[in-house]
């Protein structure tokens, strides 16, 4: 069963966001039951805030525990003052009104946290690859799942460069899953392409997923959000079916490729990625890079805009510096020599670089990408990234240019742009 409503041409009034809800709620019965909600960290937008309080005002009397737990992947943890913002709740309001509420982050950086669910086999992950990798795989997941009788998923759903369209079980995996899945799955998403993968809902990765996270022991339900702009043009909410992400998630999946894709008559030489300061870093600021790729001409550029990023990435940062930015054949035909490295982080690193060729020693990207942010020149040429000095970045020379082949993205990152052409042609 499935709950939900979704406009392509408006929003979601707060009113008819509660209604849903509260039909859900009622619908699957939690009362004293222990209940954790998986929710995204700051680096997605969604109305967090409208959640906490409703499911606060439906569910915190009833339940014998409410509690949240911060899917970070393998982002940095959350200050205390980042998680009440988060949740649209001041310091003294968590010490007092919500003193038994825990708002948790995910450890993803302490080994103590997993357990094991189970294994995904190498003649399975075979199939589900398509035959592209095949490795026995234990399925973990941190092990406060345990702990509760029922699990929330809340989150939104956009187009995603690893998984083609996210939410829905990706909060499981990689939200709070252990690093086995994780490096499979990005590795997975790295051999087909971001530039192929990305905007689509069905994937090779979105089935490993899936499975996994049917090893999950307790029931599942998910409240899938589609954002547009700043509010919701979309709630859909129900359980996942056996190894599929459920049809609320497939709902969702829909609204957001009519909203969250813009199709475009030709490509651009030159676009212009503004990176929002929700992005900190260059780890979560790619997906500036991720989103545009389809509709940058050959022999083009992406500039990434963003002076307050300073840092390549604050969990993986130091290993990104020793392998640089490279096309995915620059690891794929050098194997022995960085199979030992994270495939998730080889993900990365192929992903923001684009796709391209490495042959005899050459290799030869597609495109050019250039960082303007506070990254040194230095940094930039040890990375194989370009440098354009942010201060000589005026946004009154980008604007409507799009004629000129020139496209300025004002915040980058979570539409994804594609050539008409592509829509035609699936």
């Amino acid at each position: 069963m499935m709950i939900g409503k979704g406009y392509s041409d408006k929003l979601l009034t707060e009113e008819e966001i509660e209604d849903l809800v509260t039909q859900a709620l009622q619908t699957w019965n939690m009362s004293m039951l222990r209940v954790l909600v998986i929710i995204p960290d700051g680096t997605r937008t969604m109305p967090m805030p409208l959640f906490f309080r409703l499911f606060h005002k439906l569910l915190g009397s009833k339940v014998a525990a409410l509690d949240y737990l911060v899917a970070l992947g393998t982002h940095p943890k959350m200050s205390e003052e980042a998680l009440c913002r988060l949740v649209g709740i001041s310091a003294q309001e968590r010490a007092s009104q919500y003193a038994k509420v825990g708002i948790i982050n995910h450890r993803w950086d302490l080994p103590d946290t997993f357990v094991t669910l189970g294994t995904i086999p190498a003649e399975e992950t075979r199939q589900l690859s398509q035959g592209m990798l095949s490795l026995d795989i234990p399925v973990r997941v941190n092990r406060m799942l345990l702990d509760y009788d029922v699990i929330l998923v809340c989150g939104p759903v956009y187009p995603h460069e690893v998984v083609g369209i996210s939410g829905g079980s990706k909060y499981f995996f990689p939200g709070i899953g252990g690093p086995e899945v994780i490096h499979f799955t990005h590795w997975l998403g790295a051999l087909i392409t971001s530039y192929a993968i990305i905007g689509k809902q069905l994937t090779p990765v979105r089935e490993v997923i899936e499975k996994a996270a049917s090893l999950v022991p307790r029931p599942r339900l998910y409240f899938c959000s589609v954002v547009n702009n700043d509010g919701l043009a979309g709630l859909f909410i129900g359980e996942p079916a056996k190894n599929t992400p459920g049809e609320a998630w497939m709902a969702a999946a829909d609204l957001s490729a009519r909203l969250h894709i813009r199709y475009v008559e030709q490509p651009f030489h030159q676009v212009l990625s503004v990176i929002p300061t929700m992005y900190d870093d260059l780890w979560t600021g790619a997906k500036g890079m991720y989103k545009v790729e389809p509709v940058v001409a050959e022999g083009g550029e992406v500039i990434l805009y963003a002076p307050h990023i300073s840092e390549i990435s604050y969990s993986h940062g130091q290993i990104l510096a020793e392998i640089g930015y490279h096309v995915r054949d620059y690891y794929v035909k050098q194997w022995d020599r960085y199979k030992t490295y994270p495939w998730g982080l080889l993900a990365h690193s192929t992903h923001l670089r684009g796709i391209g060729t490495y042959d005899a020693g050459i290799e030869k990207p597609r495109i050019q990408v250039t960082l303007a942010t506070s990254i040194s020149r230095e940094q930039c040429e040890k990375i194989n990234l370009g440098y354009r000095d942010p201060a000589f970045v005026h946004m009154e020379e980008w604007v409507d240019r799009e004629s000129e082949g020139i496209l300025w993205v004002p915040h980058a990152g979570e539409t994804l742009y594609r050539l008409k052409e592509q829509k035609e042609s699936t």
